[in-house]
């Protein structure tokens, strides 16, 4: 896996999205401002404040264990993770992921982010997943749509996948914690992993 990205916690860093969020000053987009920022300075206590990163990977392995045929098509020995396999191993491979995410906040570095998701019977790490969804030339293009209902509001991040000429949006679900907005859940991964498994199934038949 050669890619940190958690989905969307880090997009607002991608081809110049932190310098457009920068302008953002309330609202759900704000607090992804502040998380951008808070990975720039390595201040994972600020970052936890706008991202509820044990929510956000709790919810990712529910959702990448629903998808085991796509992970059969996108992961060497992706195979082995039917059957409930995640389900199973769901607590530690949710504290693996907090890990990764709290590793490349603090270092900066991706490298040192992948070297902390610890060796295990499934051997996937969630964030380095992303890199499957979002090539190292995937560039953020813009909030795509931002929807607030009550305390709940959703943001579409769109970016590019040069891989297969195609963008997509990754849509993050945010909750208002008293003066400030958090992120709490990544709505679409399953959608996104089916995607990109039938456009790689695609592009390896040509």
């Amino acid at each position: 896996m050669k890619k940190l990205l958690l989905f969307a916690l880090l997009l607002a860093l991608v081809g110049g999205g932190y310098y457009y969020y920068r302008m953002i000053k309330a609202g759900p987009s704000g607090a992804l401002v502040a998380a951008a920022a808070a990975v720039q300075t390595h201040d994972m206590a600020s970052f936890e404040k706008y991202v509820d990163v044990n929510s956000v990977t709790s919810h990712l392995v529910d959702d990448v264990a629903q998808q085991s045929s796509a992970l059969a098509s996108l992961l060497p020995g992706g195979s082995l993770m039917m059957g409930g396999a995640l389900k199973l191993l769901k607590p530690a491979l949710a504290k693996a992921a907090h890990n990764e995410v709290e590793r490349y906040v603090e270092t900066g570095s991706l490298e040192a982010a992948a070297a902390a998701a610890p060796k295990r019977l499934v051997n996937i790490s969630l964030t380095g997943l992303a890199g499957k969804v979002l090539s190292p030339d995937s560039q953020f293009k813009g909030v795509k749509y931002t929807r607030e209902e009550g305390d709940n509001a959703f943001v579409g991040l769109e970016v590019t996948q040069p891989r297969y000429d195609t963008t997509m949006v990754v849509e993050v679900k945010m909750r208002r914690q008293g003066d400030h907005w958090q992120m709490t859940q990544i709505t679409n991964s399953g959608e996104l992993l089916r995607r990109v498994a039938q456009l790689e199934k695609k592009r390896l038949l040509k």
